[in-house]
């Protein structure tokens, strides 16, 4: 099974025959190719054109974070799966307006379900969260009668506001009290959570996009522009709630993280280098998890099941199936 591969560490990656292996202050760590599907890298990471090359001959993503552990960019390999008839049904669907809105709305709804399914399963847990809920369903009926992306977007940022207002019920911790959401930089140590974690989420979509016959650049609810992908901003928005959120209260709801796992830089809150290994290990453990797939009558995991929304979504643009967003039935 192939797996995804951290490296937190300064030091230089390089190709060995059919090996690859990092090389460090602590000495070299090996890596057999088949066995990596995707390469993390939030050190100082030292790249020749011969692996890059051997990079791409494996299919193998890299994904970079800065210093500060925001992601930064990734090196996307020659797409193999590339389909000029997919491609233009693709972008046929965007260009035509309803089609784009249908679609957009659905990505919407998919993740305003999921968050409220995350609401009702800490309301059953006896946190107080019925008038955020409740709120949060008088937007979701608006959502079928908006006329454009950026009202459907409008909506959207509401339906999250409402739900962060949740948060320190649902926590219930005064270190990781939550006022509002932050982002470049983030404001407090729930913020910081929640932009790397979803930085984690929109690379762990695009990796998987690019096992399927997709563009990641022509995006739907988040418009097709001069940024370099935006099909895995979309399709994150549904996944969002029950990986990224539910992590995140896992994590601090057993007091995995400290105080001394964050740090103040550039104006903001950060997680330090001992925050963000307990996160991504956290993370990939959560991607592995499974779930049983009622119309597959089997287990599926988390990344799997992001692969799935993505088959659903070629059956769209092909006409041979209407999509409908994937809603966690807990």
């Amino acid at each position: 099974m192939k797996k995804s591969i951290y490296i937190f560490s300064d030091g230089e990656i390089k190709r060995k025959g059919n090996t690859l292996y990092f090389e460090g202050e602590k000495g070299r760590k090996y890596f057999p190719v088949e066995n990596v599907r995707e390469i993390y890298l939030f050190g100082e990471v030292a790249l020749n054109k011969k692996f890059l090359i051997f990079a791409s001959q494996q299919e193998i993503i890299l994904h970079f974070f800065n210093y500060y552990g925001y992601y930064s960019g990734s090196y996307y390999p020659r797409e193999h799966y590339n389909s000029g008839y997919m491609i233009l049904k693709q972008a046929d669907f965007y260009n035509h307006a309803e089609n784009r809105l249908q679609l957009a709305q659905q990505f919407v709804i998919g993740a305003a379900a999921n968050i409220q399914k995350v609401l009702a399963y800490y309301q059953n847990r006896g946190k107080s969260l019925k008038n955020v809920s409740t709120a949060i369903a008088a937007l979701e009926k608006r959502l079928a009668a908006v006329k454009a992306v950026d009202e459907l977007m409008a909506i959207e940022g509401n339906i999250r506001d409402y739900y962060y207002s949740g948060f320190n019920a649902i926590l219930g911790k005064e270190k990781f009290h939550f006022d509002q959401r932050s982002r470049r930089p983030p404001k407090s140590r729930m913020n910081a959570l929640i932009s790397f974690g979803n930085s984690l989420l929109y690379t762990t979509v695009l990796s998987e996009i690019y096992k399927t016959h997709l563009d990641p650049r022509i995006g739907f609810l988040h418009a097709t522009n001069f940024r370099r992908f935006s099909l895995n901003l979309d399709v994150a928005e549904i996944f969002k709630p029950i990986v990224v959120d539910r992590l995140i209260f896992t994590i601090v709801n057993k007091n995995m993280l400290k105080i001394k796992d964050f740090e103040e830089k550039s104006g903001g809150v950060l997680l330090n280098e001992n925050g963000r290994k307990l996160f991504v290990s956290e993370y990939d453990e959560r991607l592995k998890a499974t779930i049983r797939h009622t119309r597959l009558k089997r287990n599926v995991s988390y990344r799997e099941l992001i692969r799935l929304e993505l088959y659903k979504l070629e059956k769209h643009f092909l006409g041979e199936k209407v999509y409908e967003p994937f809603v966690a039935r807990w």
